[in-house]
């Protein structure tokens, strides 16, 4: 499990899913930060993790400090679900 802060919006909303360093990861939580004060495009901060990590995300068996934290602009992310009420 790790923290993704995406520069920009790609589309993507909670229980997406994205392929990340070659693996499929889902898209846990989202906080959309920046709309309002701060850089000139939104921000995502996500939490993402495979299906085996699900249960320790809703059961909160982790540290949400400790997480290991990456970034990425929100065209080199590989969108394969987008998640939330987008899909069709």
């Amino acid at each position: 499990m790790k923290k993704l802060i995406v520069h920009g919006d790609p589309g993507l909303r909670k229980d997406g899913i994205i392929d990340y360093d070659g693996e499929e990861m889902r898209v846990f939580s989202i906080q959309r930060q920046g709309d309002y004060h701060g850089p000139d495009e939104p921000q995502l901060w996500c939490t993402i993790g495979t299906d085996d990590e699900r249960e320790d995300f809703e059961r909160r068996t982790y540290v949400p400090h400790w997480l290991e934290v990456d970034t990425i602009d929100a065209e080199a992310l590989d969108v394969v679900k987008s998640g939330g009420d987008l899909n069709v």
